[in-house]
């Protein structure tokens, strides 16, 4: 379930917005080659299979043409030793990391599949010495020979490659983007499913055939040993499970497929570029749903019971400008507006990275991402107890950026940041505008009006925003970083896209399903979780911080204090160690966890550490935490979703929190691991993990294309600064502001 980007050479053409099927020609040439994907580049533009999951546009690096990563779309980029160390890989450093990389494995570099080229990034030591630390690249490839995967780090300064690490069998990086375009060129290319589709349904045309690429959760033993062929002289499985739908209107992919769920699923192994199972082929045939239920603009006027047509009574123009231009100021990857200073940065597998973050000059946050992402399905019928994506390790988020487009996924005055990446040969490509930042007008930010002679102080709440959107495959994730006036930080995601159908299965009623919802004539949508988890590495006026728990609890009426039982008030618990730490919130008692500054920094007023406070849910409705059983597969690999709050001693090494490789992942890793050792974090430079996410029972309203759902968590301010720090904003009056024609004519 991944954003698909296809593999490129350094100045090919991506595939048109056009296709109706992948030629056999082509798709024969594509399974004998031993490199995936490698003969894709050369195909006709019109044999190009078209992502329909991709919302971007992808640009090819070109030498000579000024591509960027996380600079200003259309600006040239810093070079050589202008690069700030927490700037992104540009396209030259991708290009030259490769090349050291291919060098390096000379005598194998037609076997060697790249997965991954990003910055690695400088320990906080390095960054605060006194020297510059010296760019380099950490890569991850794979020999397609052998199905292992290495770990490699190069210096950009001298073409070197630093270290290198071969990874266990059977440990599996993230699914690229290539990766996923050959797993649905596999699984459609198969004669056996193309049998099978032709006997069961009547199906011939495979271009009428999507085949949705999702990553293998190992759910059982049996699930396990799928990993691994019978000849142990071979290869591991590299498996990818491709979830089968019809496409019955149009003449190209516009068609809303997940109406038309087909019930077989092929697994197929990347590696031996093969089909090894096709389940529920012991279901009795079932016929396709076919009712057409669609959104696109093309094909409103297919639908068999929704809209035909575009209302009649179509919604004013609302525009947003700033005459004045923009109130933020941007140099390389260094943003300051109003008080607040941060770096933007860029990977493959977090997408957005904020770094060093301060107010007013004082350190707020070392670095900020969302780091993973859980998705179980709640359904037990075979094969769906697999069926759980934790997207951030097994795809990507920086891999699935959309290009953002101008007056509709953005609307005024807009910033926008592209974002370099690299493709399955080690070559740069440049996803444009995949970050945007702009300022928004959010209300009211505070008012009082004097009752005896009736002045009012008012002042609107300008927030500076920056986002990024994320197509994985029928999902969409939207990710806004909120920066406010007063202080506060806010962390939202949004979820629209469209539900992952299926028709019930064998054991349920057709009519109800017991383990979801129909959506659709014949359509299942399964009750599921999104978990999400952000890593914020805090450094509230410094490295050294404590965590505290805040409960507001009622005293106790009657008791000394209390007598006439209207007492209740904060209740705070400093967390000492990593076990401590392992929270929940708790809406009922208002929790929130405090992060105070543990190197004598005081409030001038209050005379107590300075801090923010971690304020869960700010957005959308408190969630329980991962719904899964204690002992399923799915809570122990996604163990961090268990708990709201986990804290753990900053340690470079810990980066992710269901661990660094999550595809087909048979060992418990991360957070669970890590605090065996029970650490002490009081005083600490600490890193918080909050896992937040949206329990989705979905609704027929969700289909065929869902309104945003929303969560996220807020930092504020508490106790970090002397009073309010927004009053110093001079009042103004909107004069741009009308009165309707038909209210009020004669009012000013």
């Amino acid at each position: 379930m991944i954003s698909s980007i296809l593999g490129l050479r350094q100045g090919a053409l991506r595939a048109s917005s056009k296709r109706t099927g992948i030629s056999q020609r082509a798709l024969s040439s594509l399974l004998g080659q031993e490199t995936g994907l490698a003969s894709i580049s050369s195909w006709p533009t019109a044999n190009r299979p078209h992502r329909p999951w991709r919302g971007a546009r992808q640009t090819p690096f070109r030498s000579g043409i000024i591509q960027r990563n996380v600079w200003s779309t259309g600006t040239t980029p810093p070079l050589g030793g202008d690069l700030h160390p927490l700037i992104s890989l540009t396209p030259d450093e991708i290009s030259a990391a490769a090349s050291v990389v291919k060098a390096h494995y000379s005598d194998a570099a037609e076997e060697i599949r790249f997965v991954a080229i990003a910055l690695n990034e400088p320990n906080k030591a390095a960054l605060r010495g006194g020297d510059k630390p010296p760019r380099q690249a950490e890569i991850i490839v794979i020999n397609t020979t052998t199905g292992i995967a290495s770990e490699l780090t190069v210096s950009l300064v001298d073409a070197t490659v630093i270290s290198v690490k071969e990874l266990e069998r059977g440990v599996q990086p993230l699914l690229t983007p290539d990766d996923c375009d050959l797993a649905e060129a596999i699984s459609k290319s198969s004669p056996e499913l193309q049998a099978v589709l032709k006997e069961r349904y009547g199906i011939t045309d495979m271009s009428r055939v999507a085949a949705d690429p999702w990553s293998v959760h190992l759910a059982s033993e049996e699930d396990v040993a799928m990993t691994e062929p019978d000849d142990p002289s071979l290869p591991p499985r590299r498996l990818v499970q491709t979830f089968l739908y019809q496409r019955v209107d149009g003449d190209g992919i516009e068609d809303n497929h997940y109406a038309h769920p087909i019930v077989i699923l092929p697994v197929v192994d990347l590696n031996s570029k093969t089909v090894i199972k096709i389940d529920g082929l012991d279901r009795p045939a079932t016929k396709i749903p076919q009712a057409s239920v669609n959104y696109h603009r093309d094909l409103l006027n297919t639908n068999s019971y929704l809209q035909t047509q575009w209302r009649a009574d179509t919604l004013k123009a609302l525009d947003i400008t700033q005459p004045d231009g923009p109130s933020f100021t941007v140099t390389d990857n260094l943003v300051e507006w109003q008080g607040w200073k941060f770096r933007v940065g860029w990977n493959y597998r977090e997408g957005i990275v904020l770094h060093q973050v301060h107010f007013n000059d004082r350190p707020v946050v070392n670095r900020l991402s969302l780091v993973e992402m859980a998705v179980p399905y709640a359904d037990p019928f075979p094969p769906f107890p697999r069926k759980c994506a934790f997207d951030v390790g097994d795809y990507g988020l920086g891999f699935c950026a959309n290009s953002l487009e101008l007056g509709c996924d953005c609307l005024g005055h807009i910033h926008y940041f592209d974002a370099a990446l690299n493709d399955s040969k080690g070559d740069p490509y440049v996803v444009k505008k995949a970050i945007c930042m702009h300022e928004e007008d959010q209300g009211i930010l505070f008012k009082h009006v004097e009752y005896r002679n009736g002045h009012s102080e008012s002042r609107r709440a300008r927030e500076l925003v920056i986002s990024k959107i994320c197509t994985v495959v029928n999902y969409e994730y939207l990710m806004y970083i909120r920066f406010k006036l007063n202080g506060e930080i806010e962390f939202e995601l949004r979820l629209s896209g469209e539900l992952s159908t299926n028709q019930p299965s064998a054991g349920e009623d057709p009519n109800d399903p017991s383990h979801g919802v129909l959506c659709a004539p014949g359509v299942n949508a399964q009750v599921h979780q999104h978990m999400f988890c952000a890593r914020i590495d805090m450094a509230v006026d410094g490295d050294k911080n404590t965590v505290s728990e805040i409960d507001v609890v009622p005293h106790t009426p009657g008791m000394e204090g209390n007598p006439y039982g209207n007492v209740f008030g904060p209740v705070e618990t400093v967390l000492k160690t990593e076990a401590e730490a392992v929270r929940l919130y708790d809406a009922n008692k208002a929790r929130v966890w405090k992060v105070s500054n543990a190197e004598g920094k005081v409030n001038g007023i209050t005379k107590k550490p300075t801090a923010y406070k971690l304020v869960p849910f700010t957005k959308g409705p408190a969630q329980p935490p991962l719904l899964t059983a204690p002992d399923s597969a799915v809570s122990k690999k996604g163990e961090f979703a268990t708990a709201h709050l986990w804290v753990t001693p900053y340690d470079e090494t810990e980066r992710y929190p269901a661990g660094e490789y999550t595809p087909q992942a048979k060992e418990q890793a991360g957070l669970p691991v890590w605090i065996k050792d029970n650490e002490s974090i009081e005083g600490e430079d600490v890193v918080l993990w909050h896992a937040f996410g949206v329990t989705h029972v979905p609704r027929v309203e969700d289909f065929p294309i869902m309104n945003c759902e929303m969560t996220g968590f807020s930092l504020k301010p508490d106790g970090f600064n002397s009073g309010n720090p927004a009053i110093d904003l001079p009042p103004e009056t909107n004069t741009k502001s009308k009165l309707d024609s038909g209210c009020c004519a004669s009012s000013s």
